[in-house]
């Protein structure tokens, strides 16, 4: 996926997304378990970042509204979660980013985070875009399972006519069958191709909705392996959901990575983004 000139790269905190430059990494838990979990995940994750020497933005939700059963874990709420991610900047100084999934949400959500994401399931919201656009704040759209990668078009009309310059286009997979999704990792390119960087899910691609019947399910061992194709293509961001403990998380455990395993699986995808983004002579 070459360099585009016309990509516009988003600005969040002291660093840029997009243009050419290295990957940045969009990383944390699904969702809020708890002000200490939440806390332990950004400075851990903060400490390998730094480490590696990669842009990182702290993500975790509030609220996981759409849960495969009425039983499932939603996490704190709007007011208290949106406290815990200030604690969260205010300790580890990442930006941070959570999905906003009603209109109502967007202006107090926009007074602490950085990046407003909207929900896959949500993309095609019209009144949600223009309230996330007009907030001011960067919008990244995890395309809906359901669209093909063209189809992001429209949802990038809605943003930028709402005022919007700050865009991410994120992948997470295509339904493909019951309970399965597939990446097609063209569509990388295709949704670039709408002027703003690509972010690519390579936690949620794994995912098995509802595979579990109560539950989603996931194989986590393919991680890595679509991480590694995505960063090949050239990606402008990875959105990794990262746990301490997932076989015990408290929402999408089967297709998290295991914070063991990150800063390993980040300096693999290094020595592949240099070699893709290197200048031609």
């Amino acid at each position: 996926m070459e360099t585009d000139s016309t990509v516009r790269p988003v600005h969040v905190g002291d660093f840029a997304i997009g243009d050419g430059r290295p990957f940045a990494l969009i990383a944390g838990p699904c969702v809020i378990e708890s002000e200490s979990h939440a806390l332990h995940m950004a400075e851990a994750i903060a400490i390998i970042a730094r480490r590696r020497g990669i842009p990182c933005v702290f993500k975790a939700s509030y609220d996981k509204a759409n849960r495969s059963s009425l039983s499932s874990f939603r996490g704190p709420g709007l007011k208290e979660g949106l406290r815990i991610l200030q604690t969260v900047k205010a300790r580890t100084g990442l930006s941070v980013l959570s999905d906003v999934h009603a209109v109502e949400q967007v202006a107090p959500a926009a007074e602490v985070l950085d990046i407003l994401q909207i929900p896959a399931f949500l993309c095609r919201q019209t009144d949600l875009l223009a309230a996330a656009a007009r907030s001011g704040k960067p919008v990244n759209v995890k395309k809906g399972q359901f669209l093909a990668p063209w189809d992001i078009g429209p949802l990038v009309e809605k943003l930028e006519a709402n005022g919007a310059t700050d865009i991410l286009l994120t992948e997470r997979g295509v339904t493909h069958g019951y309970n399965r999704l597939v990446v097609d990792f063209r569509a990388l390119a295709a949704m670039r191709s709408f002027g703003h960087p690509v972010v690519f899910d390579a936690t949620h691609a794994v995912q098995e909705p509802g595979g579990l019947g109560h539950a989603s399910g996931g194989n986590r061992e393919h991680v890595p392996l679509l991480a590694r194709a995505a960063v090949a293509v050239g990606i402008d961001a990875l959105f990794l959901e990262v746990h301490d403990d997932p076989d015990h998380a408290k929402s999408d455990g089967p297709n998290m990575l295991r914070l063991d395993d990150l800063e390993d699986l980040l300096a693999t995808l290094q020595a592949i983004d240099r070699v893709v983004k290197k200048p031609v002579s």
